[in-house]
């Protein structure tokens, strides 16, 4: 009996997805897929969905919704989303949205609502988009949290992913990579902002700050990854180095896994 599966099927910055399970409830977070590649996804982890009781989409960057209206219809699953969020989905994505949606729940940042059995908690993040969110899922007790996508990581985001059994977190760019990568300087000024993503080095400030980070993860999961910015090994490191300043009295002594674009990860039972 599974308390919650989590499949995260593409994470980066050419496509987000995840799949989130409890015996009885079926959410996909975020759609940045195509149809064949999503279904593709799936087989490659052994999921055959045959529905979905709800898709989340965080914020309306083309990375977390372009393949949306494909999913919409595969699965005619509702769609929870904010309102303003809900506005820049129908200016960026093609007409076939309009067609193929089963019904819109709108959220809100700081709302608690209920899909099936699944508790979710949706809250504010600071990016570049309409009304971007992060996530809180509970179910049979336990809780994963899912944050990409923020330039900083403001207190209350930090109280957010407290007491979280699975933290999957962004740690989208090297510093020094990202200064001396190929990007335009607009870009690069755009993703060191305070509404851009969250850099190695903000990430282990954040892990080594055991007033910050509780620690409790069983898996903590280290997402959005740049493939120009960054890469794993470099991304691990920082994170290790961090959690070995920790305080011996509360270390972490969960799993440190780094989630891809190319492939999915291997689902993680909770």
């Amino acid at each position: 009996m599974i308390g919650l599966r989590v499949s995260i099927l593409a994470s980066g910055s050419s496509g987000n997805l995840t799949l989130l399970e409890t015996q009885s409830t079926r959410l996909l977070i975020d759609a940045g897929l195509g149809k064949r590649e999503t279904l593709a996804r799936l087989a490659a982890v052994e999921q055959d969905v045959d529905r979905l009781d709800g898709v989340l989409i965080s914020h309306e960057h083309n990375d977390h919704c372009s393949g949306l209206p494909q999913m919409l219809g595969l699965w005619k699953a509702p769609l929870y989303v904010t309102e303003p969020t809900m506005d820049a989905l129908h200016r960026t994505l093609p007409d076939t949205l309009g067609k193929r949606l089963r019904g819109v729940e709108t959220i809100h940042p700081g709302q608690r609502f209920t899909i099936g059995d699944i508790e979710v908690h949706a809250f504010a993040i600071p990016h570049d988009a309409a009304d971007p969110i992060g996530f809180t899922f509970r179910a049979n007790g336990v809780k994963l949290a899912l944050v990409t996508d923020l330039g900083y990581m403001p207190q209350l985001v930090k109280v957010h992913l407290r007491d979280s059994d699975c933290l999957v977190l962004e740690s989208n760019h090297d510093l020094e990579m990202l200064k001396v990568g190929p990007y335009p300087w607009v870009v690069k000024q755009r993703v060191l902002s305070r509404t851009g993503h969250l850099s190695n080095h903000a990430v282990s400030e954040y892990l080594s700050d055991p007033d910050a980070f509780d620690a409790r993860a069983r898996f903590l999961v280290l997402a959005h990854l740049s493939q120009e910015n960054n890469n794993p090994d470099v991304a691990r490191i920082s994170a290790e180095e961090a959690l070995r300043r920790r305080p011996s009295e509360c270390a972490f002594t969960g799993q440190l896994l780094i989630a891809s674009q190319e492939v999915p990860l291997k689902p993680l039972e909770l």
